[in-house]
This record gives C-alpha cells, sequence and structure tokens, in this order.
C-alpha cells in the first residue's frame, strides 16, 4: 500500500458538524481506512462557534465511529494535505449547485497539488436539505432541530443562542 492512499481528508468549517456530515463520514469509513475531519476557517463565514468548539462537538459526535480522527488547522488544504501524506480529499454533494463548486475547488487543488484527488459522496437523500446556515437559523428561531444535528450539537446550539 502506497503511503496513506487509504486516507482522506474531509475539510470543512463545520459550523456546526450536522447529520448530513455524519452520513457522509460514515459512508467514507467504509471506502477509506482513515478519514481526517480537518475543521478550519474560512474568511468569507462568520462561524458562530470557535474553532475550538467545532473541533470539540466534532470530537464529541463522531467519538462512536471507527478509525476517524478530528483536527484543525488553517492555511491552504493542500498544504494540511502534503503535511499529512494524504492524497484524497473527501467532499460531500447534495445538489448540482454543490457540484459546480466543488468540481472548481478540486480542480484548484489539484493545480496547486498534483498528487491529490478529490472524491465526492453524494449526501443521502434524507439530508440532501440540510445544511449548516439553515440549522442556526432554525435553532435561533426556536424550531426542533433534532432531526439534523447530533444532540450534542443541538444542546450546544440552545445554549448559543441563548440571550
Amino acid at each position: 500500500m502506497r503511503n496513506n492512499a487509504k486516507l482522506a481528508v474531509y475539510a470543512g468549517t463545520f459550523d456546526p458538524i450536522t447529520l448530513g456530515h455524519i452520513d457522509v463520514i460514515k459512508r467514507a469509513v467504509r471506502i477509506f481506512d482513515k478519514v481526517i475531519v480537518a475543521i478550519t476557517t474560512n474568511p468569507r463565514k462568520r462561524p458562530l462557534f470557535t474553532l475550538e468548539e467545532r473541533v470539540k462537538l466534532a470530537k464529541e459526535a463522531l467519538a462512536s465511529i471507527e478509525n476517524v480522527e478530528v483536527e484543525s488547522f488553517t492555511g491552504l488544504l493542500v498544504d494540511y494535505m502534503k503535511k499529512k501524506g494524504a492524497r484524497t480529499i473527501l467532499r460531500g454533494l447534495r445538489e448540482v449547485s454543490d457540484f459546480s463548486y466543488e468540481f472548481q475547488q478540486a480542480i484548484i487543488n489539484r493545480k496547486l497539488y498534483e498528487e491529490v484527488d478529490t472524491v465526492f459522496i453524494m449526501t443521502s437523500p434524507k439530508y440532501f436539505y440540510i445544511n449548516s446556515t439553515i440549522v442556526k437559523e432554525l435553532a435561533s428561531l426556536g424550531a426542533c432541530i433534532s432531526d439534523f444535528v447530533p444532540a450534542n450539537v443541538e444542546k450546544a446550539l440552545k445554549e448559543k443562542l441563548k440571550r
């Protein structure tokens, strides 16, 4: 086996991690020996949770899934990939508009690091409509979000949004 050939990195802001993300991760560990959930910052986004809080929430939510690590990183994903000796980026897709953006990112990442490949996993249909932004909006309006996020995230959202 090549160096870390069966290692995938699933990077994102995960603000917060949702059941859709977890669905992709559970399916990815059936394909890869190890999945690193790499949580980062995005200058275009204003996260509700700090980087440390997002890492903690993801670690708690993913604790029962074997062969998953949660880490944080800053900077370019390809630099993180090189540091880890990883060659596969994992991305979840929900809809056609996701693909357009993700395809562009995959091409750019490949240009920056020609050893990297991007693997796309379609989110299960029951999670197609879920994203972190919608979850935060629903939670801020007092809606029940237990069908969208793990219990630890639901609790953290309620605490964070308490004013």
